[in-house]
């Protein structure tokens, strides 16, 4: 289930990416994500902690990580 405000789309081909996974843990300083077993993790439960700082779609490669605001229907992308 997302957050209230924020969600985040992780494309299929970086989620099982162990040093994509790392980059995104260290980037996020609210911890939205997490590297377990070499897999990246959205924690649901750190969603709305959210700054919108955009560390985790420069982390990624391009179009790999989408910050989608569900309060206004747009997203952060890296173009």
């Amino acid at each position: 289930m997302p957050g209230t405000f924020i969600d985040v789309e992780v494309a299929g081909e970086i989620r099982d990416d162990a040093e994509i996974a790392k980059k995104l843990e260290d980037a996020c300083p609210v911890d939205i994500f997490a590297a377990r077993n070499g897999q990246v993790e959205v924690v649901e439960e750190n969603l709305d902690e959210c700054v919108l700082c955009e560390l985790c779609i420069a982390a990624a490669p391009p179009g790999k990580v989408r910050v989608l605001k569900l309060y206004d229907g747009s997203a952060l992308t890296k173009r």
